[in-house]
């Protein structure tokens, strides 16, 4: 008797679970190689890349001593690296991947056994750093609009009937205009790939920021700005520079080198 591998949900759509205990990796890449992934036909027979794996027969034993490394098959972009660290999570959530088609019929694709963090390979740190500064050049350049207004005699910006009366113009009884403040209105969050380049940017004119003047210089969330401080920068608990972020040695790096070529 065949194993039933579904589950009947209570909207009617079945949940197909044959491939619920395969083991799947989950990786965070940078940008530029996820849309340069995205733009890979399905039908092109030239692999993504290729993951190697290196292990120490004199310590094999010891998990550290296991080290993955991805080659990318091929990158369309000048200064793209072409070889990346995959730095390996110990602890982390259990998670489960599920996919859904266009007909909407849901499925488990498995279970995550391995979580990476994908960055660039020391080798590659100085052409990273240099397509980093190309995007950060082009998100500072600013796409100004004019738009006529059809309606120039500012018909909609006149009182309503009946509106007129409503506020008492007694001094008394007006409330003083509390400017608001930057803090209170709602910040839209940038792209990932863009706030990254803008830090390194910031970074480059100063080594040390505090949280709040990183909000007031990208204007972003600072629970936004949190998750890339964690992971591009280190917080100084102690020291003359308490209380502020600077960047990670690989990162630092790339950024010294890249101010001494201009």
């Amino acid at each position: 008797m065949d194993e039933d591998h579904s589950y009947s949900s209570s909207g009617g759509n079945n949940l197909e679970t044959s491939k619920a205990e395969r083991s799947v990796w989950l990786m965070k890449c940078p940008l530029v190689v996820a849309k340069s992934w995205q733009n890979h036909p399905p039908s092109h027979p030239q692999p993504l890349a290729k993951v190697v794996l290196s292990l120490d027969p004199l310590h094999a034993d010891d998990p550290s001593a296991l080290q993955f490394t991805m080659e990318m098959a091929g990158t369309e972009a000048v200064n793209m690296p072409k070889t990346y660290s995959l730095n390996m999570f110990k602890d982390f959530v259990p998670m489960c991947v599920f996919s859904e088609t266009n007909q909407g019929k849901v499925a488990m694709e498995g279970k995550v056994e391995h979580k990476f963090d994908m960055k660039p390979h020391g080798e590659n740190i100085e052409e990273y750093g240099k397509l980093c500064r190309e995007r950060t050049n082009k998100s500072m350049i600013k796409n100004r609009q004019i738009q006529v207004i059809d309606n120039d005699r500012g018909v909609l910006m006149r009182p309503m009937p009946g509106m007129v009366g409503l506020v008492s113009s007694n001094s008394k009884d007006k409330k003083k205009t509390q400017p608001v403040k930057q803090s209170d209105t709602k910040r839209t969050r940038r792209d990932r790939g863009e706030l990254e380049d803008i830090m390194f940017k910031l970074f480059e004119r100063q080594p040390n920021w505090a949280l709040k003047q990183l909000v007031q210089e990208t204007d972003q969330p600072a629970q936004f700005l949190k998750e890339i401080l964690n992971e591009l920068c280190m917080y100084n608990k102690r020291g003359a520079n308490q209380g502020t972020y600077e960047l990670k040695p690989e990162y630092k790096k790339s950024v010294v080198e890249d101010t001494t070529a201009e």
